[in-house]
């Protein structure tokens, strides 16, 4: 069933004006006809059924009839990441919700070849990767920081996972094991890595355990999917 994110209160009964961009998908693009029915959430109240209710050529509404799913609890993991060029950025920003990312927080680093970030749009490659993939809640997008102003602000309680290239083994899982389960941050550097200053900065900072990602160099967007993978297998909800 088509799934699709609403900005408003969802409960039974209700009846939610679709947006035009979703009203011209569902009615043009799908072809689907009245009384067809789509499944929707907002991220707060859990998915719902919704049965469409065409009023005219171009307006849309949406009947709220029943619950599916109950809302559950927000993802604790604390995805950081350099910002990438657009397409790559995208991919990566994708994966990281599909692999249930909580928040998303760029951070302007040295080697960052992207200075300027579009959180719209990371909020929107977000919102289509939830749709898609199932997932009731929407990660926390937040404005870029950087990377020193990212470090004064982190709540040492909370361990942040680096992960570096420069890592005198191939093995993660020893050091992983040894954290403990709750909320957790990972930070993936740019195209290019870390600075060698902010790699030793990383390293003397006692909340971060720095882990390798293999023995062969990745991509930034690939190593951004191998660290949710083998951060979601130890200490995450897989």
């Amino acid at each position: 069933m088509q799934r699709l994110y609403l900005d408003a209160d969802l409960a039974a009964d209700a009846v939610i004006e679709a947006p035009t961009e979703a009203a011209h998908y569902l009615t043009h693009v799908l072809r689907m006809k009245a009384e067809a029915q789509v499944l929707v959430f907002n991220g707060r109240d859990g998915e719902w059924k919704a049965t469409l209710k065409p009023e005219g050529k171009k307006r849309l509404n949406l009947q709220i009839t029943e619950q599916t799913r109950v809302q559950p609890e927000a993802s604790k993991l604390i995805y950081c990441f350099a910002p990438l060029k657009q397409g790559r950025l995208d991919y990566m920003v994708q994966k990281a919700v599909e692999m249930g990312a909580g928040v998303l927080q760029p951070v302007i680093t040295q080697h960052t070849q992207v200075p300027k970030l579009g959180l719209d749009r990371i909020k929107s490659n977000a919102t289509e990767a939830a749709e898609q993939c199932g997932n009731l809640s929407l990660p926390e997008c937040r404005e870029a920081l950087r990377f020193d102003a990212f470090l004064e602000q982190w709540d040492t309680s909370v361990p942040l996972i680096f992960c570096d290239e420069g890592h005198e083994s191939n093995n993660p899982l020893e050091q992983l094991q040894a954290l403990p389960r709750g909320v957790y941050g990972i930070i993936i550097g740019p195209e290019g890595g870390f600075s060698e200053s902010e790699r030793q900065y990383l390293h003397n900072q006692p909340f971060v355990t720095s882990i390798p990602l293999g023995p062969r160099i990745l991509r930034a967007d690939t190593a951004a999917v191998a660290a949710l993978t083998l951060v979601q297998a130890v200490l995450g909800d897989w």
